[in-house]
């Protein structure tokens, strides 16, 4: 487990990367990010809230609450796609 204040850096981090997107992103990449920072906004405040201070605990909750959409058919299967790589691709640059 992270510390709190370690945590509450790499959730800064993550949501620099979705505020880079805003800089540096075409209309698709745009849409995939505020998708997923949408997701990410409230899973983060709910771990925080649980004191579940790890990437692991954030990162499950995420899919949940990703796959959750998806199975309501929240966006198309490519938009799926993209938001999940985007993800992953967050989760390893930490």
């Amino acid at each position: 487990m992270l510390s709190e204040t370690h945590f509450l850096d790499a959730i800064d981090r993550l949501q620099m990367m979705f505020d880079d997107v805003v800089d540096s992103g075409n209309d698709q990449e745009l849409f995939i990010a505020g998708y997923l920072n949408g997701h990410f906004s409230l899973i983060a405040s709910q771990c925080i809230n649980a004191k579940a201070f790890t990437l692991a605990a954030l990162d499950e909750k995420l899919q949940q609450s990703l796959d959750t959409a998806f199975d309501n058919n929240e966006l198309e299967i490519e938009d799926q796609t993209q938001v999940r790589a985007f993800w992953s691709e967050c989760l390893s640059s930490l």
